[in-house]
C-alpha cells in the first residue's frame, strides 16, 4: 500500500482490478476435483505442500476406497499412507485425515460444520482450508484463501504490505466486499499461475498492469 494512496483510492483500484480479472477468467474455480464437502475437505488436506494436479490424480482411487467419513475413520493407517504417498508428508496427512473423519463422526454426526470455528478446529483444517471448504462447498464467504499466489499478487498489487496469511487476509477483507471473497482468491490464483509468475511475471501480457504499482511496463 503506497502511503500516497488513500483507502478509498485503493478500494476503487481493487474493484477495477477485480472486474478486469473476472472478465479475463470468467470460469475461475477451485482446481481441486470433488463431489461433496467431505471430498473437498479430504482433497484440501492433501493439497498442503502438493500441487492440485497431483491431488486430483490421487483422490479418485482414494474416494473409491474411502467414500465417506465412516470408512476413512476406520482406515488402516499403513494402507491409507500407501494411497496418498505421492502427495508428500503422507504420515502426517494420514493422521489428519483419520482424525478429521473421526471428529466428524463423534462431534458432528458425520457432516462437515458450516462455520469457521468448528471447521478450523478439525484435525488438518486451519483457517485457510476452512475458507476453501466454506466458500466452495457451501457458498459461504467467510474469508479469503491466502495461498502462495494470493500472497504474492496481493503484495505486488499493493493491497497489503503484510507477510503473514492472517494479516494479508485482513487487509484483503478490508478493501473487497464479502460477496467476492471466494472468487477473489480464484482470480488471483489463476492470474498468478498464468501471468504473474513468481520469478518472471509477464507484465507485458497483464490485463491489469496499468493498475499495478509493481508492473514493469
Amino acid at each position: 500500500m503506497s502511503p500516497r494512496e488513500s483507502k478509498k483510492a485503493r478500494t476503487e483500484r481493487a474493484a477495477t482490478i477485480y472486474e478486469i480479472l473476472l472478465a479475463e477468467y470468467p470460469d475461475a474455480e477451485c482446481a481441486l476435483e470433488y463431489a461433496s464437502p467431505y471430498e473437498l475437505a479430504v482433497a484440501t488436506i492433501l493439497s498442503a505442500q502438493c500441487t492440485d494436479a497431483r491431488v486430483n490424480m490421487v483422490t479418485p482411487g482414494l474416494f473409491r476406497r474411502y467414500p465417506d467419513p465412516e470408512s476413512l475413520a476406520a482406515a488402516v493407517p499403513a494402507e491409507l499412507e500407501d494411497v496418498i504417498r505421492s502427495t508428500g508428508f503422507f504420515r502426517n496427512k494420514t493422521r489428519n485425515l483419520v482424525g478429521m473423519a473421526t471428529a466428524l463422526l463423534e462431534e458432528h454426526g458425520g457432516e462437515l460444520p458450516r462455520n469457521m470455528k468448528e471447521l478450523s478446529a478439525l484435525p488438518g483444517i486451519g483457517r485457510k482450508t476452512a475458507n476453501v471448504i466454506l466458500g466452495n462447498a457451501f457458498g459461504i464467504d467467510e474469508g479469503v484463501v491466502v495461498d502462495t499466489h494470493v500472497k504474492r499478487l496481493s503484495g505486488r498489487m499493493r493491497f497489503t504490505t503484510q507477510s503473514t496469511p492472517e494479516k494479508i487476509e485482513r487487509d484483503l477483507i478490508a478493501i473487497f466486499p464479502r460477496s467476492v471473497w471466494t472468487m477473489l482468491a480464484h482470480l488471483l490464483i489463476y492470474h498468478g499461475r498464468q501471468v504473474c509468475h513468481a520469478r518472471k511475471p509477464k507484465c507485458h501480457q497483464c490485463a491489469v498492469s496499468h493498475l499495478c504499482p509493481s508492473s514493469a511496463v
